[in-house]
């Protein structure tokens, strides 16, 4: 039996995250909660321009009444409101493709056909010693977006802010020592302010809901994503989902990369695809070959065990390593599919088209029914000899990817990657960087389930 013939396929981890929380820490009253177990964002670099983009899409679980949210930025940002379901429609878009043949339900002795899986305001406050002073606390812009309002603030001293807060109803359970961190690097600060009044009661009486998905533009020096902020409110880890579209493959930095589990993964698949690997992954192998027993050699003294076809598991410090979900540079094609002028996936043909079981009744006409229906799966094989890509939707799924329009473009890489971050990982804000290992830039695409060798 050939090596291909022994291959399953994989399980395709994470594919969906729980919620939808990003880049932002939420202000409640005492003695009320406001949950954040996993986060979901959409970040667009231009490292030319210097220009930065991130979309959130901020969803709640607790029992306040009111809360609210900040998210800071390394300028000021401006702010836009985006589609509704803006990340259900990056989901869809990135539904992994899967290999596939022709089959007969028709023939009697249907051939063996291996389908394989590819897988500003300023307030006077008293201090203690009764010694008045003035705030440092600048609004510095003001606005609706979508349903909410929201400001931007800055300020010179923490406490200052802090005091804001409390002054305009943020009530901020957090340290201090958290939005200090942002005030060294000067950073500012969007608020924006949820009533709770207009959502989901539970029988408990806690509330969920979303709101508008917002998209947050500003200039920046490097591609940064502010994770400390998130840290206030994870109890042991949070995970986060990240689309980044910029003009190369990002990753995550130093020990956070997610060649870890995908270097290991496309050596798993190796002998299992009758073309070699797609989207470039054996190109990606040879690049690195040299590195490669490196490469694991390390993963292995951090404790991060790869096992074929499973989830990856934390190890001792409860870290657990980064996954690359999708991956993919963007054709004027893939434009196409959003705007409804291409396919969103490949359609197996129908052998047995024309035919049903009630024609092969009679014995004489029933050979030349098998006849045509080889020869259709002949022809198949010899137009398609590795089989048609197929992802499926539902109809109204599809029709919204226009919706992406506009957003994703053409020429730029789209790298879909999931972090589980402990609590002791998120002690700095994130920088991501461009996809290398050992000098060489990982340009592999990963758009189809990837089969892989049983135990």
């Amino acid at each position: 039996m050939s090596n291909a013939k022994l291959c399953v396929a994989a399980l395709v981890w994470f594919a969906f995250a729980h919620t939808a929380h990003a880049a932002c820490c939420y202000f409640s009253a005492k003695n009320t909660d406001i949950l954040q177990p996993a986060q979901k964002v959409f970040i667009t670099w231009d490292p030319a321009e210097k220009q930065e983009t991130f979309t959130v899409q901020p969803k709640f679980e607790g029992n306040a009444l009111d809360f609210g949210m900040v998210i800071p930025t390394p300028a000021v940002p401006k702010l836009h409101e985006m589609p509704r379901e803006f990340f259900k429609h990056l989901a869809v878009y990135s539904i992994l493709k899967k290999r596939e043949h022709p089959q007969s339900q028709l023939l009697p002795s249907p051939r063996l056909e291996v389908t394989y899986a590819l897988q500003s305001s300023t307030v006077v406050r008293r201090t203690g010693a009764g010694i008045e002073k003035k705030s440092t606390v600048v609004v510095l812009q003001s606005g609706v977006v979508g349903s909410l309002d929201y400001k931007t603030i800055v300020a010179d001293w923490a406490d200052d802010l802090y005091q804001w807060l409390k002054d305009h109803k943020y009530n901020y359970s957090g340290d201090e020592a958290t939005l200090n961190h942002y005030i060294q690097k000067k950073w500012f600060f969007t608020v924006m302010k949820i009533d709770t009044a207009q959502m989901k009661r539970n029988k408990d009486g806690s509330y969920a809901g979303e709101v508008t998905p917002t998209r947050f533009a500003f200039p920046s020096d490097k591609l940064v994503y502010p994770l400390k902020i998130t840290q206030i409110l994870v109890k042991d880890k949070t995970e986060a989902l990240f689309y980044v579209q910029a003009p190369h493959k990002v990753d995550l930095p130093g020990d956070m990369t997610y060649q870890y589990t995908w270097v290991p993964m496309l050596q798993s698949a190796m002998g299992c695809t009758p073309d070699g690997l797609p989207g470039k992954g054996v190109h990606w192998l040879k690049a690195i070959d040299g590195n490669i027993p490196v490469l694991l050699a390390r993963a292995k003294e951090l404790g991060f065990n790869f096992v074929s076809g499973q989830r990856p598991q934390p190890n001792q410090k409860g870290h657990i390593p980064t996954t690359m979900e999708w991956a993919r540079k963007l054709t004027a094609d893939d434009i196409k599919v959003l705007k409804g002028e291409g396919p969103y996936g490949e359609k197996v043909p129908n052998v047995d088209e024309g035919f049903s079981k009630a024609d092969l009744k009679d014995p004489a006409r029933a050979e030349a029914i098998y006849k045509v229906i080889r020869a259709r799966l002949e022809k198949a094989r010899m137009e398609r000899p590795f089989g048609y890509l197929v992802r499926e939707a539902p109809a109204d799924d599809v029709r919204d990817l226009r919706f992406l329009a506009g957003h994703l473009q053409a020429g730029l890489f789209i790298t879909k990657f999931r972090k589980i971050f402990a609590r002791d990982e998120m002690n700095d804000d994130l920088l991501l960087v461009p996809a290398r290992h050992n000098g060489q830039d990982d340009i592999s695409e990963y758009e189809e389930i990837l089969p892989t060798s049983p135990p």
